[in-house]
């Protein structure tokens, strides 16, 4: 045996594992992802061995090599090697734990035996008689193997399994499931084959087991070559400690080694396998741990989660290995587990990628155009169902009078089937108007906590409710959320995820989508792995798998109810005058509102008689859509009844088609409620006994003029008050205009030409010093303040008002804010890097751009049919900086109201007429199909009237060529719309 001593000094390192009762695993102390290792055997000691293939313990050998693993595994150790043997490629040394001896704590314990020899045979080695010494000490107490207890030899033996010594066949791996699934096993580690492979014994039955980590899949580490050789005897070796070795080595003969060459190959190790080897090994490997088995595969292998100690606490293996960045998740084991278990490992392998951690290096994410707003959480109360997927909340934080008091929430990850369209003859899909009815049961009214999560840009082909604004004319963006009800019934499920916890810490309510999904209403959407989804995916999959198998819904094999409802509200008057007598004989009729088109004007559906109708309120008047508090009358009745069960009593029907009578929400009178409010006016054109509680809404509406409520605001008793843009006589004005941006509805910014104010801004803004991009912290723009900011087309600087932006201190040049261009009507989203401080005297001018409306004509809002072209052929038209335009004052109106941030102020109502042309605008929408005439009260004076006649001719051309909005021939009253104003959204950008 050759033998070689070895003058190094002393190294520093930490025990990585103890494959025997002599020998120690040392990796080194660097930062390096993969230190150095040595495998160092204890000198001048002997430990019984272990059983290998075919082979048993030898006595005592598994407490010995327990002992050194308890006392060493995962400890710094000081170590110096003291000698090697060439010919076995073994060091042998001395090592130190906290300043003590190991060798010599082994063999004080009685669990190794001293060999005599130094280094080269003969030759005394330094310390040996201190090992001696311990030795006959142990031998005296009769400690470990030198116990001469009766048996204790032979109990120290492990009665091993098959599976331990080397033959798997007789384990049956699914009786083993049966028997510990779920439960938590103590076992250890005592190969690590990759990141996410292990050999392990559960003890105490010392089953030798491969177990696969579930939901994950660490990188491979490869394949050597193979070589097939018949075991021959090559030699028997001398040991270090000079005995005989029971190892038989193998040599492959020549033909074998030729056959191994052109059929064998290595295979690498994928990027970062050794890394990922590495990492288990020093958390796992010789560790006591526990295993939680989850399943098998096909192939009969075991699949378990694996938790290791660390402090007090234990981790989860596959959690880490994610985190890391050091394997991925994989779904068809991840559903072995836990639905906790696996929305963690879900989210933390998008975090990993996003991170772009080892694996994921140069992870490119697939296209996606999802934003996470998850900082926009909020309650308030469903005012609107929608459909099974969409519902309108009213904003408890907001009043309900404001345009922003309703926001569209579409469930996070669902989808249910599509409400269609009646416009386009889209019928409801299957179950569509089920899923509906039942949110709708549950939901309006009732207090909710939405928990935005994210918001995408759909395009108009992948929805019903998707829009589009100028320059992006086939897409709007959704915002999605869970949604919570705060008070469920019996009736809203029992096994739905509670809310977020909320401030006391205590979980509320049931998520609504869940719910959905677990009645068969809806199915989850498969998102790409990238994707945003909603926080509580796992439970959305797990309602879906129970309403598949209970084949509930959607899933059932039996076909959706079909419900013939008759649409009066599309029928002709004679057809609507036929229902009159069935809607009369019961005095009081149950309805649903299905829509509120004015404060006082309903589309109700009447389910007794299977029929939708126009319903408006006998005697009761709301100001007009555009007349000052039409909105506040509107919401307050969408808050109040819409979607609500309701009872109506029909007097009769006028020459539109449209029923009238009275409206009751439980024992309430809906227009006591209007008139009380001061939102509506009392107008009795016939007997006032042939009104139901006519003498309740008689003292509403004098209630509310005492207290000069809203429309009442001006009153003086004794004499009849008008409000709004056409109580007063104005005189025409006539201005000279440039048009600078378009919005929908016949709306668009002006700038008057030949205006001081507007060179004297020019100039002031040339004059200014702007620098480099603004130091974090010096600058921080607030929504409302006016600002300088770089437009994005042109790179010139204007002013802006700051519409949105983020909470808080601003973190980086890239945060972004949605700005109004004070001068000239245009919005956009720009950095902070193109934002600039405006003194006081530059941004305390006025805006110069003037928000006007084309007067005469109702031209179609950006939602509604022919919305875009209307804006785009408006836009063609108008938008040209050399173009100049005469704008005749029409009316005005001063309700003041606020457009997406664009400024408040009074709307100029114009005719518009080109210059150079001698063209009209307004005549030239009507002429395109583009426009319909707007017969109002506040048009009915004589010379305003003769505007109407002579425009009367472009529209019955447009007419007669189905053009646009008469394609399929004559289109409802201005006041017959589908939607509430509520939930639409105007705004565009230049």
């Amino acid at each position: 045996m050759a033998t070689a001593p070895v003058a190094s000094g002393w190294l520093r390192g930490r025990v990585k594992a103890v494959p025997s009762g002599d020998t120690l695993v040392i990796m080194g102390s660097t930062k390096a992802e993969i230190p150095p290792e040595k495998t160092i055997t204890l000198s001048h000691v002997i430990t019984p061995r272990l059983a290998r293939r075919g082979t048993i313990d030898e006595p005592f050998a598994w407490d010995s090599r327990e002992f050194l693993r308890k006392l060493c595994i995962g400890k710094e150790v000081v170590f110096r090697v003291d000698y090697t043997v060439a010919n076995i490629n073994r060091e042998f040394g001395t090592v130190f734990l906290a300043e003590k001896n190991v060798a010599h704590l082994v063999v004080s314990q009685g669990w190794a035996k001293v060999k005599e020899q130094g280094p080269q045979k003969g030759e005394p080695s330094p310390g040996l008689a201190e090992l001696l010494q311990l030795e006959e000490q142990a031998k005296q107490q009769e400690l470990g193997r030198w116990s001469k207890v009766p048996g204790a030899s032979e109990a120290s033996i492990r009665n091993l399994p098959p599976s331990a010594i080397g033959d798997p066949s007789n384990l049956d791996a699914m009786e083993l499931l049966a028997a510990n699934k779920g439960k938590p096993m103590q076992a250890i580690v005592e190969q690590v084959r990759d990141g996410s492979t292990v050999r392990v014994y559960l003890l105490p039955e010392f089953l030798f087991v491969q177990v696969f980590i579930a939901g994950i899949q660490a990188p491979s580490m490869g394949r050597r070559a193979v070589v097939e050789a018949t075991p021959v005897p090559e030699l028997i070796a001398e040991d270090a400690d000079g005995e005989v070795s029971s190892e038989i080595r193998t040599q492959p003969t020549s033909a074998q080694r030729l056959i191994s060459q052109a059929s064998a190959t290595e295979v690498l190790p994928d990027p970062f396998g050794r890394e990922a080897k590495h990492f288990t090994e020093i958390r796992t490997l010789n560790r006591d741990v526990r295993i939680v088995l989850e399943g098998v595969d096909k192939f009969s292998n075991l699949i378990g989660s694996l938790y290791y100690p660390d402090g007090d606490t234990a981790k989860d293996l596959a959690l880490e290995l994610v985190q890391n960045g050091f394997a991925k998740y994989v779904e068809w084991s991840a559903n072995m587990m836990e639905d906790e278990a696996k929305r963690r490992l879900k989210t933390a392998d998008l975090q990993a990628k996003k991170d772009r951690l080892r694996i994921w290096t140069n992870y490119v994410p697939p296209q996606t155009n999802s934003k996470a707003i998850h900082d926009q959480n909020f309650s308030g109360t469903v005012v609107e169902v929608v459909s099974g997927d969409c519902i309108i909340v009213a904003d408890d934080s907001i009043p309900y009078g404001s345009p922003l008091a309703e926001r569209r929430v579409n469930l996070s990850s669902i989808r249910c089937p599509k409400m269609g369209n009646p416009r386009r003859d889209e019928k409801p899909a299957a179950y569509a108007r089920e899923a509906r009815e039942f949110l709708r049961t549950r939901l309006v009214g009732r207090p909710v906590k939405v928990a935005m999560e994210y918001s995408r840009k759909v395009s108009m082909a992948d929805g019903p409710y998707t829009t589009g604004v100028p320059g992006s004319a086939d897409s709007r963006v959704m915002d999605f959320g869970s949604v919570f009800l705060l008070s469920p019934s019996k009736a809203d499920g029992d096994d739905s995820t509670p809310a977020p916890p909320s401030v006391s810490g205590q979980a509320e309510g049931i998520n609504v989508a869940e719910l959905v999904v677990s009645r068969g209403f809806g199915t989850v959407i498969r998102h790409r792995d990238f994707e945003e989804r909603s926080n509580f995916y796992d439970a959305l999959l797990a309602a879906e798998s129970r309403a598949i198998s209970g084949k509930k819904g959607i899933h059932s094999s039996k076909d959706s109810p079909v419900m013939h409802i008759t649409d009066l509200t599309m029928a002709s008057v004679k057809k609507a005058k036929d229902f009159l007598p069935f809607l009369q004989r019961s005095r009081r009729l149950p309805a649903i509102v299905e829509y509120v088109l004015s404060g006082h004007r309903f589309k109700l559906l009447i389910p007794k008689e299977t029929c939708s109708i126009a319903f408006s309120l006998s005697g009761v008047r709301c100001p007009g859509r555009d007349e000052p508090f039409s909105n506040e009358a509107i919401s307050l009745m969408r808050r109040k009844i819409l979607q609500r069960d309701v009872e109506i009593e029909v007097e009769t029907v006028d020459r539109t088609g449209t029923f009238l009578g009275s409206l009751w929400e439980s024992t309430t009178n809906m227009g006591a409620v209007l008139l009380g409010a001061g939102l509506a006016k009392l107008q009795i054109n016939f007997g006032a006994d042939r009104i139901p509680d006519s003498q309740i809404l008689s003292q509403a509406e004098q209630s509310a003029k005492l207290q000069k409520l809203k429309i009442w605001e001006n009153y003086v008793e004794g004499q009849e008050n008008t409000n709004g843009p056409s109580a007063e006589s104005k005189e025409k004005e006539v201005l000279k205009v440039v048009v600078t941006e378009v919005l929908g509805g016949g709306q668009f910014y002006v700038q008057k030409v030949g205006d001081q104010n507007v060179a004297a801004i020019q100039n002031q803004l040339a004059s200014l010093n702007l620098g480099e991009a603004p130091l974090l912290g010096s600058f921080n723009p607030k929504k409302g303040d006016i600002v300088l900011a770089q437009f994005s087309l042109d790179k010139s600087w204007n002013r802006a008002l700051i519409v949105n932006g983020p909470r808080g201190p601003v973190e980086s040049l890239n945060d972004n804010f949605e700005v109004f261009y004070i001068d000239y009507g245009n919005q956009e989203t720009v950095p902070y890097s193109r934002l600039r401080h405006l003194d006081a005297s530059v941004s305390s001018s006025p805006g110069l751009a003037q928000l006007c409306k084309l007067a005469y004509i109702k031209v179609p809002e950006l939602d509604d049919d022919f919305g875009h072209e209307a804006a785009e052929y408006l836009s063609e038209c108008t938008l040209n900086s050399s173009k100049e335009f005469r704008a005749m004052i029409e009316d005005r109106d001063t309700s003041g109201g606020k457009v997406k941030g664009q400024g408040t102020g009074t709307v100029f109502i114009v005719t518009l007429v080109d210059v150079e042309a001698e063209t009209s605008v307004n005549a030239a929408m009507l002429q395109e199909g583009l426009g319909r005439l707007e017969r109002r009260r506040r048009w009915d004076k004589k010379e305003r009237q003769a505007a109407l006649d002579n425009l009367e001719e472009f529209q019955a051309k447009a007419k007669r060529d189905r053009l646009k909005i008469w394609q399929y021939g004559d289109i409802q009253s201005d006041e017959d719309e589908d939607s509430a104003p509520a939930a639409r959204k105007a705004g565009g950008r230049r």
